[in-house]
């Protein structure tokens, strides 16, 4: 029955589709969700992260409900990975002022990293989770400062950084789920999917 079973990552995200693929898990197919990602008029972070990766799901959900051979029997995941400074949502940088600006304000301070995932079985149920991290930056020196920027790995990030690269030396306390600051909480994640079925371990039996 594993083999017939089908995934969908409503993302085209490479670092979700990568830390899936640590785990073990190859998604069938690969659907970017894209969605307006503007938080509303006062919204949380957690809220935020949580309304767009059901957002996403659905998006996916009724574009390949149109697709006789996807629109039936496969799970659907997506996610959404906000960075905030207490109530304030960092942008997901992609001017070199907002890098700056967000690397400027991480400087010597906690921050959280929240990610909604949101799975829709094939039966149509719908299940989310959000996950917190919180993670305190050393201050930043200008040589660092302007070394991280020319690098370029701040492009598309939440919160102007990315912590699988050389950012990774900004961080001195890491609380929580460290994948799910790169993109994806695969513990949650996996804990999601087999809870409603999704034949995770098949494909480690094949290694």
């Amino acid at each position: 029955m594993s083999v017939f079973q089908k995934l969908v990552l409503a993302s085209g995200s490479p670092r979700r589709i990568e830390l899936l693929q640590q785990a073990g898990i190859e998604p069938d197919r690969i659907f970017p969700a894209d969605v307006d990602e503007t938080p509303l008029r006062a919204e949380h972070p957690r809220s935020l992260a949580k309304r767009l990766s059901r957002a996403k799901a659905d998006k996916a959900l009724d574009a390949l409900s149109k697709e006789p051979e996807w629109g039936e029997g496969a799970f659907i995941l997506a996610a959404d990975t906000v960075v905030a400074v207490g109530r304030r949502i960092l942008p997901k940088a992609e001017l070199v002022d907002e890098a700056s600006n967000c690397l400027r304000l991480l400087s010597g301070r906690s921050h959280r990293v929240y990610s909604g995932v949101c799975l829709i079985t094939p039966s149509g149920k719908i299940r989310q989770k959000l996950i917190e991290t919180r993670v305190r930056f050393k201050r930043l020196s200008r040589e660092e400062l302007e070394s991280y920027l020319a690098s370029g790995q701040w492009r598309g990030k939440a919160g102007g950084y990315a912590i699988q690269g050389l950012a990774s030396t900004f961080v001195v306390k890491l609380v929580g789920s460290y994948t799910n600051v790169v993109g994806l909480p695969l513990y949650e994640t996996v804990g999601l999917l087999t809870g409603e079925g999704y034949d995770v371990h098949f494909k480690w039996l094949e290694g």
